[in-house]
């Protein structure tokens, strides 16, 4: 995600930029992180676009529980919505909720890999890797590899599915270089709970994520499974007032962040907007006016996240911490 508020403003662009979305009826679609904020506002759109399937994995909370009873309550009769209870801060709680959810399904159509955390302090969840790096990649790889299937069968049966990743400007602010050291088993021991650490720490994670989009972009060429990649740009959501390194930033709130639903304009566009990525070049997703705000348009992924050198250690990496994905 980009840099994010907590207080709402209206929407400019999201009314017309949502009339231009296709209907979802027939879709299966899995988003992680959806209880508030732009993952919400996905789910949301997905309801109201008539998705057959809207499955919300979430962290098991109130806030959770009050988002699948928010959603159902729109849902047309031809909707499903599905709450499948999945820690991204736990790999057992993710391959879980992956089991549970290839029990009720066999295809799914968009896996949208959103969920993430901002600014936190040098910890270690309980698998031993960086609490951010776990949340905002490691664990939507381990999530991507246990679907993939589902997402097989659903190009087999319906012609396409889409994996959809979400990154942030942060990935190249600043262009500190991809280190796998952030991937290991070091949570805790990891430039400590200063603020720079910590930015350090998220810019990691989001550079991570747009470099597993690359790696998977390149390895699923022809395969009909299409990888797509966004940001958000500044917008207000709950991410920043939930994040202990982000105080400094929430003067701006009232002058700078676009609401939350436009902030989604990026996310809704790669998931389900037509890409002018071809195979040796992948696009993100990102508003117009300087990459933090406005309609949502498509940008050439910068070489720090495309380099072949940093994917092939990135999924070194991953592989050793969530086990083989092999393509």
């Amino acid at each position: 995600m980009g840099l994010i508020t907590s207080k709402e403003s209206a929407p400019k662009w999201f009314g017309n930029f949502a009339e231009q979305l296709p209907d979802l009826q027939g879709k299966v679609i899995a988003v992680t992180g959806c209880t508030t904020g732009l993952g919400y506002i996905f789910a949301r759109t997905c309801v109201q676009k008539h998705a057959t399937a809207v499955i919300l994995l979430n962290r098991s909370s109130e806030r959770a529980e009050a988002a699948e009873k928010s959603l159902r309550e729109i849902a047309s009769p031809d909707t499903t919505v599905v709450t499948i209870t999945c820690d991204l801060q736990d790999f057992g709680s993710v391959r879980k909720a992956a089991t549970q959810l290839k029990e009720k399904y066999d295809t799914l159509d968009v896996l949208c890999n959103n969920a993430g955390i901002m600014a936190f302090p040098d910890q270690a969840t309980a698998d031993g890797c960086d609490v951010q790096m776990q949340t905002n990649f490691l664990s939507h790889f381990l999530l991507t590899k246990e679907l993939f299937p589902l997402l097989q069968n659903a190009k087999t049966k319906h012609g396409s599915a889409r994996i959809v990743n979400h990154s942030s400007f942060v990935r190249f602010r600043p262009k500190t270089p991809f280190d796998t050291k952030y991937l290991e088993k070091k949570g805790g021991n990891l430039g400590g709970s200063g603020s720079m650490a910590m930015w350090e720490r998220y810019h990691q994670s989001k550079l991570a994520v747009a470099v597993f989009a690359s790696a998977l972009h390149d390895r699923l060429q022809g395969s009909g499974i299409e990888v797509t990649v966004a940001a958000p740009g500044y917008s207000y959501t709950d991410l920043q007032s939930s994040s202990p390194g982000m105080s400094g930033f929430l003067w701006s709130r009232a002058f700078m962040a676009q609401s939350v639903a436009d902030g989604c304009m990026p996310l809704l566009s790669a998931a389900f907007l037509p890409s002018s990525s071809s195979q040796d070049n992948l696009k993100i997703w990102e508003p117009r006016r300087f990459r933090m705000s406005g309609p949502a348009v498509e940008y050439d992924l910068e070489e720090m996240s495309t380099k072949k050198e940093y994917q092939n250690q990135l999924w070194a990496a991953s592989e050793n911490a969530c086990g083989k994905f092999n393509l």
